[in-house]
């Protein structure tokens, strides 16, 4: 039965052999995630939380061929999780480290995280808390 299953696979995705076309697909193992800079950044710059295994080269890579992003440089830091909390048997809970990759794109680009919630007039409805506060001050 395990040898079945075995050539069942090589059936589905054949050894490749130099020459042949590659008829396998190649996904990442790694992750990234887009974050809200807490300190102001220049416009060219974007904030990424990465796994720890991750290389400058490998984020560089993995945005130019996935996302056609054109990149300039990479920079990155180690933040350590913090290490405060506890838990209900008073003993400390370390949350994960991570990697912050600060991406400098290239000359003339830039980027500007859209704005989801927009602050509009803030218009009171009639009968509602607000509207007689509004109503009370007025007199």
């Amino acid at each position: 039965l395990g040898l079945k299953a075995v050539m069942a696979r090589r059936v589905l995705y054949p050894i490749y052999q130099h020459g042949n076309p590659q008829l396998r697909i190649f996904r990442t193992n790694f992750f990234m995630t887009l974050v809200r800079p807490g300190r102001p950044q220049p416009e060219d710059t974007v904030q990424f939380r990465t796994s720890l295994e991750m290389t400058k080269i490998d984020i560089q890579n993995y945005l130019q061929k996935i996302y056609n992003v054109p990149v300039a440089a990479v920079r990155t830091r180690i933040q350590y999780g913090s290490n405060r909390k506890r838990d209900h048997r008073n003993q400390r809970v370390k949350r994960p480290d991570y990697k912050v990759a600060y991406v400098q794109l290239a000359h003339g680009q830039t980027f500007e995280f859209p704005d989801l919630f927009p602050e509009t007039a803030k218009v009171a409805e009639p009968g509602s808390f607000e509207d007689a506060h509004e109503i009370g001050r007025a007199h």
